[in-house]
């Protein structure tokens, strides 16, 4: 992985030059006004990859990331910082975690440990533990294969202030150079603390009743799933359905996605604190757009599931027109478990619905406070060509649509420059696409310019569809979020105008056009 994103910034620097004299922006906005979002998290300044150690406390929500402070390039990991109440609005924070003399600070994930079992508590504060890897560059140089570790970190003040453990490690590699990723939950029936790590082309499993002391429990997954490229990144949820504990393992790969590059499966099965035992083999993709990956859950938040991802690609990340800063992640989308077997009473343990489950994705409901209503239709028609905002005015940020039969459609979203970025659905091949091959700045990756494709999972004539837009960026949800996709694109100047559209005509049941406050 290393090498791979010493290859981006190589590229990165090849084509910079001539990047800028291609693009030409707006007279009246700049790149930072152009690019930066509005409702997705951004940093301040710098890069920003993977995020990290989400977890919720006391009414607050604290978000970890990949973070490079000193160059808008990957380069020397940090822990970057946030906040928030809401999940919406972020609050920056002081860097939590900086690199050591035992290496940099790499992926993790950060739990509660109420019961003190670690033992980092004092006056009954209960600590907050950040499990994390840490890569040692020189090792990784040198050509060894133990350059990656892992540690631990407290906090006894919610996070503000971390102390790294005086033993770490407290996971040692046996000698592989891809040994990361460490996320950690509390598994009940066993009383013990589980680890699922990233291993090259598998996950393993540790335990652990302390946080400190761990032991390999399992492997899975070296001849299953999709193997494109390293492994990265787990997380494994459990959700009950229908009173039943199933188990979701997500695993995000690069390269090798369903539409090139990096890209999350997940696999869903049973878990005994011991060893997964997935139901079946299938290769299954939590979001078929290019643009979201390292996707990982909020921890301490009950039953709820909360996940967060990062709204790139390894094809490009380090190269994308943005100056001040680099990347941005996905809105906070809410988890579930659900059959594709419309019979609620069906037996899920037989063989015929065990292989039916879909994760399912969608924005998290605290979005809802920040749209307000822009447009209302109901039984509506249309034929061939619906203007939804013309030039002049400002475009929604999120448009909703109930359409009575799935036919094929287009939502445009354009501008006089000749740029136009299209969501839509082609009901011959029963997918839907996202096509930003002309919508705006592209030269910057061969491979940018593209329409990825997504599958349909239900077979009903009614369709449902949400889709989110903030600036440079579009995240669709289908059919209650069966199928998603997320994508980037950059345009040089903003849209001024949106269209559905349709050669067959289009019969819409509602339609809602929301802005963000």
């Amino acid at each position: 992985m290393y090498f791979y994103r010493i290859l981006l910034l190589t590229a990165f620097f090849m084509v910079q030059s001539n990047l800028q004299s291609q693009v030409q922006l707006d007279a009246n906005a700049t790149n930072e006004s152009l690019y930066r979002p509005n409702f997705h998290f951004t940093p301040k300044k710098g890069w920003m990859n993977d995020p990290n150690g989400m977890i919720f406390l006391n009414g607050q929500y604290h978000l970890f990331y990949q973070h490079y402070p000193d160059a808008t390039v990957w380069g020397p990991m940090h822990w970057g910082q946030a906040t928030s109440k809401d999940l919406v609005q972020w609050d920056h924070q002081p860097i939590a975690l900086y690199p050591d003399s035992i290496g940099m600070i790499f992926s993790g994930s950060a739990v509660l440990d109420k019961n003190n079992t670690s033992g980092l508590g004092r006056n009954g504060v209960a600590p907050l533990v950040a499990i994390f890897t840490q890569h040692f560059m020189p090792g990784e140089k040198a050509g060894r294969t133990d350059f990656q570790n892992q540690s631990i970190a407290y906090s006894l003040d919610q996070g503000k202030t971390w102390t790294k453990y005086a033993g770490n490690p407290v996971l040692k590699t046996p000698n592989l150079k891809d040994f990361r990723d460490p996320k950690v939950i509390w598994h009940g029936p066993t009383q013990k603390w589980i680890m699922s790590l990233a291993v090259a082309n598998h996950i393993e499993f540790y335990s652990s009743p302390n946080l400190i002391n761990w032991t390999k429990e399992s492997e899975m997954g070296k001849d299953l799933f999709a193997h494109g490229g390293v492994w990265e990144c787990p997380d494994l949820l459990s959700f009950d359905v229908n009173g039943k504990t199933v188990w979701v393992l997500l695993v995000s790969m690069n390269p090798g996605g369903p539409n090139s590059g990096s890209a999350t499966q997940y696999m869903v099965g049973d878990f005994d604190g011991h060893v997964f035992k997935p139901f079946t083999t299938d290769i299954k993709w939590m979001d078929y757009g290019p643009d979201n990956y390292a996707g990982v859950s909020f921890s301490n938040l009950g039953d709820r599931k909360v996940l967060i991802g990062w709204m790139s690609n390894w094809n490009y990340a380090n190269l994308v027109p943005t100056e001040k800063w680099r990347s941005a992640m996905t809105v906070p989308r809410e988890l579930s478990l659900v059959k594709q077997d419309t019979d609620a009473n069906a037996n899920i343990n037989s063989s015929q619905n065990q292989n039916n489950f879909l994760l399912v994705s969608r924005p998290v409901k605290e979005l809802e406070a920040h749209f307000t209503k822009m447009l209302s239709k109901k039984n509506m028609v249309a034929e061939k060509e619906f203007t939804l905002m013309g030039a002049g005015k400002i475009l929604p940020n999120r448009i909703d649509l109930d359409i009575v039969k799935a036919t094929d459609f287009d939502i445009v979203f354009s501008n006089a420059f000749n740029e136009k970025l299209i969501i839509g659905y082609d009901a011959a091949k029963k997918q839907f696409f996202i096509d930003r091959r002309n919508a705006g700045v592209s030269n910057f990756h061969q491979g940018f310019a593209a329409m990825p494709t997504a599958p349909r999972f239900v077979a009903d004539a009614e369709m449902d569809l949400s889709v989110l837009i903030d600036k440079t960026s579009v995240e669709l949800f289908a059919d209650g979020g069966r199928t998603v996709m997320t994508a980037l694109f950059f345009p040089t100047h903003p849209f001024t105008n949106c269209s559905l559209q349709s050669k067959e005509g289009i019969s819409v049941k509602t339609m809602n056009l929301f802005l963000f406050k």
